[in-house]
């Protein structure tokens, strides 16, 4: 059985992710997980800046997939292992929710951020960045915030990385004996429910439908007004209901 990866930490840096996608390149086969304290130059999708606040996580991890042929899966995976990590601090866990593909709302509010990058370089490598609002959440970002610190006595940034660490590499490991139905299962049981209403922006395109569910490689699958819509990038828009 695969070993936790071991945690590093570091005080400052530019990204962990950029920094450990250098690493994917530069030494073969090597898994890592690289926490730092602060990120000067932090980024989300789209190269959208991830706001560093002291005692929030900031967390990459580097895996060696064998097989690396449904990246969709692992963003999946990831939201579910984050999810399942944040819950077990919460008094009220129902208000945690997953937004498609991997965003993690707290009482509707933005809690966590995934972002997956992936290559072939030096074989087959993941980039799973993670941003989680654990002691204060950035203002002024247009949209609701979450932090863990409102709603419970938040963790420190390696205790919780640590925690995270062990629970993805429990769902590497079911996932790895067990394919994709048990990870979209604990995803859906956590996301959106049948029929609710999503608009997904992609481009100055914008779908609206219903939700039906995932796909096999973990896209999103909406009712439109003509039919069944496959969704596998965009900007979500949703509100949870309570």
């Amino acid at each position: 059985m695969t070993k936790v990866i071991g945690l590093e930490i570091v005080d400052e840096i530019g990204s962990t992710s950029d920094a450990l996608k250098l690493r994917a390149v530069a030494c073969p086969g090597q898994e890592a997980a690289l926490l730092a304290r602060r990120q000067i130059s932090g980024h989300g999708r789209l190269g959208r800046a991830w706001h560093s606040i002291d005692g929030n996580l900031h967390l990459s991890v580097l895996l060696r997939p064998q097989v690396l042929l449904w990246p969709g899966h692992w963003s999946i995976l990831a939201a579910v292992a984050l999810a399942g990590t944040v819950r077990h601090y919460l008094s009220e866990p129902e208000t945690l929710r997953l937004k498609w593909p991997n965003d993690l709302l707290l009482g509707g509010g933005k809690l966590a951020g995934i972002l997956l990058e992936a290559g072939f370089a030096s074989g087959p490598w993941l980039v799973i960045g993670f941003g989680v609002n654990l002691t204060g959440a950035p203002l002024g970002l247009g949209r609701p915030v979450a932090d863990m610190a409102s709603r419970c006595p938040a963790p420190a940034p390696e205790v919780f990385a640590a925690q995270l660490l062990e629970a993805l590499q429990n769902w590497r490991i079911r996932y790895g004996r067990d394919g994709f139905d048990p990870v979209r299962a604990a995803w859906l049981a956590m996301a959106h429910r049948p029929g609710e209403p999503i608009a997904v922006g992609m481009g100055e395109q914008r779908l609206h439908g219903a939700f039906r569910g995932l796909g096999d490689d973990g896209a999103l699958l909406l009712n439109g007004p003509d039919g069944e819509l496959r969704v596998t990038a965009g900007e979500l828009e949703w509100t949870p209901r309570r």
